[in-house]
C-alpha cells in the first residue's frame, strides 16, 4: 500500500496525462495564487422589478508576492455559464480591502481584499456558482484560478410590513458607497460579518420633489413592527444629543444607539436602531404587525433622526450576517440620483404613480407607506 501511494505523490509531482470516460486531461503547472471564498450564501432577491445577487467573494493572497486582480467571473457551477463579468473600473469600484490598503485591487502576499458582487440573475436561477479570478505578479503571465464554490439560499424571502407610517421616506443606501453600510465588516467575537448588508436608513426628504419648504425630520414618527413576533432584545436609556450636534465619537457598543431586535422565525431577527429613548416594548413581549414599538429618534451614531432597519441571523446588532427581505404595501413616488444629491438637500425627481410594491426597495427611492 506504501508503494501505490508514493508512485501516485511521484505521478502528480511530474506531471501526466490520464483517461477517464473518454476524456483526456492534462495537468497545469502548479503555482501559489488565492484562496477563494464566499462566506454567506446567497440569496436571490428582487430589487424593484429585477431579481439579484449580492453577496462578496473574498480573495486572500497565499503567494510570496503581490498579487493584481485584472478580473472575476461569477459563473453557474453547474453549466458554466457566465452570470456575472468584472474588469477595469467596473471591477475597481466593486474591491474593498479588509486592511488599509489604496489600491485593494493588488493583493500584498498575506492579506485579503473583498469583491461585493451584484448582479441580475434570470428565470432559470442557478443552485450554486463558482468563481474564476484572473491575476498578475510583476514580469509573470496572467493566469486564473478557481474556487469559492458556495450553494445559493433558495429559502423564502421573509414579506414584512411597513415600519413606519405615510411619507414621503427615503431609503438612503448605497450599496457601492466605500463606507456604507454594506462594506463595514465586523471583527467583534472570532469572526468577520457584515450586519448591514440589506441595511437602510429611512430618513425624510428635506424638500419637496419642487423644492422649497421647511426642512423635515420625522423625528419621533409611530415605528411600527414588520411582523407577528416576539421582541427578543431591547435597549433603552441612551440619551440624544442636541439636535444639530450629531457625529460625535461614540463607542462601538453603543453605535446602534437605542434598539429592538423581534425574533420573525427561521433563524431571522429584524433590527430598529437609533429609537428615541422610551421604548414601548421589552424582551419577550409578544407584538403584532403594525403595531408601534417605539418613535424614531437619533441615538448612537447618528448625525440626523432617522430609523435604521435591517435582517440579520442573529439577535446582536454587530456579530449577524446581515439577511435579505421584502417589504410590502409601499407606493414608490420618486428617487434620488445619489446619497450625495438627498444630503445637500436637493430636489428628487418623482415618478409616475405606482401601485404596491412587494420587494426590497431599491437605493435612495422615495416611498409613501399606508397611512393606517
Amino acid at each position: 500500500m506504501k508503494r501505490i501511494v508514493i508512485l501516485s505523490a511521484a505521478l502528480l509531482a511530474t506531471g501526466f496525462c490520464w483517461a477517464r470516460e473518454g476524456i483526456t486531461q492534462t495537468q497545469e503547472a502548479v503555482r501559489q495564487s488565492f484562496d477563494l471564498q464566499v462566506p454567506v450564501s446567497p440569496a436571490p432577491v428582487r430589487i424593484e422589478d429585477t431579481t439579484r445577487l449580492r453577496y462578496e467573494l473574498h480573495v486572500t493572497n497565499f503567494a510570496g508576492e503581490a498579487l493584481t486582480l485584472t478580473r472575476v467571473q461569477a459563473l453557474d457551477a453547474a453549466t458554466g455559464a457566465v452570470l456575472g463579468d468584472f474588469e477595469g473600473a467596473e471591477l475597481r469600484e466593486r474591491l474593498g480591502s479588509a486592511g488599509a490598503a489604496s489600491r485593494p485591487e493588488v493583493i500584498e502576499p498575506g492579506t485579503r481584499s473583498v469583491v461585493y458582487l451584484s448582479f441580475p440573475v434570470g428565470k432559470h436561477r442557478p443552485s450554486a456558482l463558482i468563481h474564476r479570478v484572473a491575476f498578475g505578479a510583476p514580469g509573470d503571465e496572467a493566469a486564473t484560478v478557481e474556487g469559492g464554490m458556495i450553494e445559493l439560499d433558495l429559502r423564502p424571502l421573509p414579506i414584512l410590513g411597513p415600519p413606519l407610517r405615510g411619507g414621503p421616506w427615503v431609503a438612503v443606501y448605497d450599496p457601492a458607497m466605500e463606507r456604507g453600510h454594506r462594506r463595514v465588516i465586523y471583527a467583534v467575537d472570532g469572526r468577520a460579518r457584515i450586519p448591514g448588508r440589506y441595511a437602510i436608513d429611512w430618513m425624510k426628504p428635506r424638500i419637496s420633489p419642487e423644492g422649497g419648504g421647511p426642512p423635515a425630520s420625522g423625528y419621533g414618527a409611530d415605528v411600527l413592527a414588520v411582523a407577528n413576533a416576539a421582541v427578543v432584545a431591547t435597549r433603552d436609556g441612551i440619551a440624544e444629543p442636541p439636535l444639530g450636534d450629531g457625529g460625535s465619537p461614540v463607542s462601538l457598543d453603543a453605535a446602534a444607539g437605542n434598539y429592538i431586535v423581534l425574533d420573525l422565525g427561521d433563524g431571522r431577527y429584524a433590527f430598529y436602531e437609533h429609537l428615541k429613548p422610551g421604548l414601548l416594548v421589552k424582551p419577550g413581549d409578544r407584538v403584532t404587525k403594525g403595531q408601534v414599538i417605539a418613535a424614531l429618534g437619533f441615538t448612537g451614531q447618528a448625525t440626523r433622526p432617522h430609523l435604521h432597519f435591517h435582517v440579520g441571523d442573529a439577535r446582536s446588532p454587530l456579530p449577524a450576517e446581515g439577511l435579505p427581505y421584502l417589504l410590502s404595501d409601499f407606493r414608490v413616488l420618486g428617487t434620488y440620483d445619489s446619497i450625495g444629491a438627498f444630503s445637500r438637500g436637493e430636489s428628487w425627481s418623482p415618478s409616475a404613480a405606482s401601485e404596491p410594491r412587494r420587494s426590497f426597495p431599491a437605493p435612495n427611492v422615495v416611498v409613501r407607506f399606508p397611512d393606517g
